[in-house]
C-alpha cells in the first residue's frame, strides 16, 4: 500500500496572523490550536495561499461538487486551488500556516499534487468495495481511529468516487 507523502517541514519565519485565544507560537509561526471550520473556509476563500502545517497529523478535506481532495501536512489550500469549494472537513488538529517565501508557496503546491496522485492510486482499483477498504486503511495508518471515526461516510466516498453506503459497510465490517 503506498504511504502517505513526506512533507518538508518549513522552519524559517513566517509571517505572523493576529493572535487569538488558542494560538500559540512554534518556530516564529503563530499555530491555530482552536480553528473552526468557519475560520478555514474564511482563510481558504480569503484567496490567499495557506499550507496544512506539515509539524503535526493533520489535513482538510476540501470537498467539491462531484469530488473531494485531501489535502496533508504540507500541502497547499487556499488560493486559487480551491476557490470552488462546497465544504471543508478539518481532520486532526488543524494548522494553516502562510508560506514564507515563492519556494514554500511552490513546494506546498507540489505536496497537494503528492496527495491526489496518492489518492488517484486508489481510485484506479475497480472494485468499489476495495477503493473504500484502501482509503479507510490509509486514514487509520495516518490518524488515530477516533479522528478517523469523525470523518463523514459522504467526505471517503468522494475522495476515491463510491457511494457512502460503500463506505458504511465497509466501516461495518459488511462488504462483500
Amino acid at each position: 500500500m503506498a504511504t502517505m507523502p513526506a512533507a518538508t517541514a518549513q522552519t524559517s519565519s513566517l509571517s505572523m496572523p493576529p493572535s487569538k485565544t488558542g494560538d500559540w507560537t512554534f518556530f516564529g509561526a503563530s499555530v491555530n490550536q482552536n480553528l473552526q471550520v468557519d475560520d478555514v473556509v474564511e482563510k481558504i476563500e480569503s484567496g490567499q495561499l495557506w499550507v496544512v502545517n506539515s509539524r503535526r497529523r493533520n489535513g482538510l478535506i476540501v470537498v467539491r461538487e462531484f469530488h473531494a481532495e485531501f489535502a496533508g501536512p504540507g500541502a497547499a489550500v487556499g488560493g486559487d486551488l480551491d476557490h470552488d469549494l462546497v465544504k471543508v472537513i478539518p481532520i486532526g488538529n488543524l494548522s494553516l500556516l502562510e508560506p514564507d517565501s515563492h519556494e514554500a508557496h511552490q513546494n506546498a503546491i507540489k505536496i497537494r499534487l503528492q496527495w491526489i496522485r496518492l489518492t488517484q492510486n486508489f481510485t484506479d482499483q475497480p472494485s468499489p468495495t476495495d477503493r473504500a477498504r484502501m482509503i479507510l486503511e490509509q486514514f487509520k495508518t495516518y490518524f488515530d481511529q477516533t479522528t478517523v471515526d469523525l470523518v463523514p461516510d459522504e467526505a471517503f466516498a468522494l475522495l476515491v468516487g463510491v457511494l457512502p453506503q460503500t463506505i458504511h459497510r465497509v466501516r461495518s465490517g459488511f462488504a462483500w
